[in-house]
């Protein structure tokens, strides 16, 4: 069967955006062709900065012939059913087939379609692909109609067996597609033809030309380390960078310059942020004394001068970029100098928050005062933690956080330094931030987390207030990050804070900035967050729920051990089968309080035990009984969970031997009150009737 070759080559498409588009073209393709017929083996995509592939491999020679048939109205039926039928079909009366049916004669239609040649649909489905493409943002260009993210110059568009390769006539406006590319637009040697996906790939190539992304990555990555090794230094890995400088080059080539004296005193998060923003270098770092003192650049071009004039144009940006963080940095350290980081803080006054929630500094006063609250549980001075509190968004006031917003915190760490703050105070500074996300690390040193628990929950409870709460996918505030944040730095540090007391500290520190929220369903919107944490961590969202049923579920680190706890344990045999027989004792226990009008939470009579298996059940539930009690105590559930699997032996032979609904009113009574001790006990863990399956 044949394969497909696709290339829309164009001018320069967005780095951002070249990923994204080759999904985009495979699937418009793909999936245009599979809705014709067309079925096909494999399919790969592909872009560079100025073209976008595809190969479609082992594709059918033609679509199959259908043949389908529609039941229709029955015979007599009224006149407009047959007419809406034979409209809908496209049939008339005489070409519609009369047959049996069970409850008499139906008419039913027939149609038939032959198979369409592979080339036509292809056509039809890469028109469509291009004139519905899902750019961000496009553009048109000359004359003509089609738009694109950059003018479209050409198209490649074969199917390649053994037989050879032929061109799929597609036209597109003033486009006609061909066989014909061309490679890297300065050291390409012109267009060429091509026949075969591997043929392009090393015409590519040969064009300096590497089509797939990764490669070019892989050869940044490798070609960069080897240069700073050779220097004796070390590459900054930065992940983000490299994927992107890779979409900004086709035939990548690595150059290493130096920083100029003058600015290797900057902190290095100021030199890799200016670099990576403005220039898209990587940093360099001297491997002895940890500073950053080079930089790498990737040309997209083998220069004659092994690169000595790209260098010196990158080195005279770089100088005047960082001659700007030069200035920032040392404006703001005669700042602090001056007025220390409560006076950088003052303008905050004049910076507002949120229309209706106050000014910034507002919020740093509702910040330091719950971070008080919260300093007892996570085991802070509630001073040092005031401090910090009140410091920590300083530095939004600093000229060097003003040009680059993602070194918010980073500075604070430097500026609270110069003023004298200790390190619990500056590291404040910089930690409160994180987790900025569910992969990002979490700060473990009390005061950084009291401050930053605070600061979250009052954005938390003050967009509640102000009903501006996340709806499906919108999160203008990032509320779903705070409280995913929240839960972070509590379950890394096993953190026991009543948040239920919290959240109305919060709310009362609001004053008459807003309403009282809705904080039922703030905490409600916490747990929520909370069972995505905990299902990416494998514990089903029936046993979160199960968990969530119990009594003290604001605190959530007990919250998340018990479903820990019950999720291994459900996920063993002993917990498996014990399940199923508190299901049966839950099930016969509800039918007969119903039934009797009555509960049967009174202590069962050991006295009245009958049957062998009786009294084996009334021990064990003598012994399990204080152990699991004791072990709910200090909440080790997952002891308390051993302890109930012991029951599982004695409530299975239990239930094989003693008859529970007998003539005996005082047997059955006191049967009943032993099946409401083992429903007791095992609902004690958690509320087990929320369990699925």
């Amino acid at each position: 069967m044949p394969d497909l070759l696709i290339e829309l080559f164009s001018e320069e498409i967005p780095a951002r955006l070249q990923e994204r588009a080759a999904e985009d073209l495979r699937k418009l393709v793909t999936e245009g062709l599979v809705k014709a017929g067309l079925v096909y083996a494999h399919a790969g995509a592909f872009s560079t900065p100025r073209r976008l592939a595809l190969v479609v491999e082992g594709v059918p020679h033609e679509s199959p012939a259908v043949r389908e048939e529609r039941k229709g109205p029955r015979f007599g039926a009224p006149e407009r059913a047959i007419e809406g039928f034979l409209k809908s079909t496209g049939l008339t009366m005489d070409q519609l087939d009369l047959r049996d049916d069970r409850k008499g004669q139906v008419w039913f239609a027939v149609t038939e379609r032959t198979g369409r040649p592979a080339a036509e649909i292809i056509a039809e489905v890469l028109e469509a692909a291009v004139r519905t493409f899902p750019w961000p943002k496009s553009m048109r260009w000359g004359t003509g109609n089609l738009r694109w993210v950059r003018p479209l110059h050409s198209i490649v568009c074969i199917l390649t067996d053994e037989a050879g390769s032929r061109v799929v006539p597609v036209r597109i406006d003033e486009l006609t597609a061909g066989d014909t590319t061309e490679g890297h637009r300065f050291m390409g040697s012109g267009g060429f033809s091509v026949r075969s996906f591997e043929e392009y790939e090393t015409r590519l190539k040969r064009g300096r030309v590497i089509l797939r992304a990764g490669e070019r990555a892989d050869r940044i990555w490798t070609e960069a380390r080897n240069l700073a090794f050779a220097h004796g230094m070390e590459v900054v890995e930065d992940r983000g960078l490299l994927a992107e400088v890779a979409g900004l080059v086709e035939w990548p080539v690595v150059l290493m310059g130096e920083i100029g004296a003058e600015f290797l005193t900057l902190p290095s998060e100021v030199l890799q942020t200016s670099m990576r923003e403005h220039q898209k270098f990587f940093s360099v770092r001297n491997a002895a004394s940890g500073r950053i003192e080079r930089f790498l650049t990737v040309a997209n071009i083998e220069a004659p001068d092994q690169g000595e004039a790209i260098l010196s144009g990158n080195r005279k940006v770089l100088a005047a970029r960082l001659s700007d963080a030069k200035f920032f940095w040392e404006n703001d350290r005669r700042t602090v100098e001056r007025v220390g980081m409560t006076g950088m803080a003052e303008p905050l006054a004049t910076v507002t928050f949120h229309g209706r929630l106050g000014s910034m500094a507002a919020r740093v006063g509702r910040i330091a005062a719950l971070a008080r609250e919260i300093a007892p549980f996570v085991s802070a001075d509630p001073d040092m933690v005031d401090e910090a509190a009140r410091i920590a968004k300083a530095d939004l006031s600093s000229d060097m956080v003003r040009e680059f917003p993602e070194l918010q915190g980073i500075m604070g760490n430097y500026y609270a330094r110069m003023a004298g703050h200790g390190d619990d105070a500056a590291l404040a500074c910089e930690e409160h931030h994180l987790p900025k996300g569910p992969s990002d690390k979490v700060p473990i040193r009390p005061v950084s987390v009291a401050v930053g628990l605070a600061d979250r929950i009052d954005m938390l409870t003050g967009f509640w207030a102000i009903d501006e709460k996340p709806t499906g996918s919108r999160d203008s505030f990032g509320l779903r990050r705070a409280a995913l944040g929240v839960i972070r730095l509590i379950l890394v540090g096993d953190l026991r804070i009543p948040l239920g007391d919290v959240f109305r500290k919060a709310a009362s520190n609001l004053g008459a900035v807003a309403s009282t929220p809705d904080l039922e369903d703030l905490m409600s919107f916490l747990h929520d967050r909370l069972k995505v944490h905990l299902r990416d961590r494998g514990i089903r969202n029936d046993i979160i729920d199960s968990c969530l049923a119990m009594p003290g579920n604001d605190d959530l680190a007990v919250l998340a051990r018990r479903a820990e706890a019950l999720n291994a344990f459900i996920g063993s045999d002993n917990g498996a089968n014990l399940l199923q027989g508190f299901r049966r004792a839950n099930n016969i226990l509800v039918q007969a309080e119903s039934r009797d009008g009555r509960d049967y939470r009174s202590s069962p009579d050991p006295a009245l035990a009958v049957d062998g298996t009786e009294h084996a059940l009334f021990q064990a539930l003598e012994a399990a009984n204080p152990a699991i009690d004791n072990a709910m105590e200090t909440e080790d559930f997952g002891t308390a969970m051993l302890h109930m699997a012991s029951l599982r032996p004695p409530i299975d032979a239990f239930f094989e031997t003693v008859q529970i609904d007998t003539d005996d009113a005082v047997l059955r009574s006191n049967r009943l009150r032993m099946l409401h001790r083992i429903r007791r006990i095992c609902l004690s863990v958690a509320d087990l009737t929320r369990i699925e399956g």
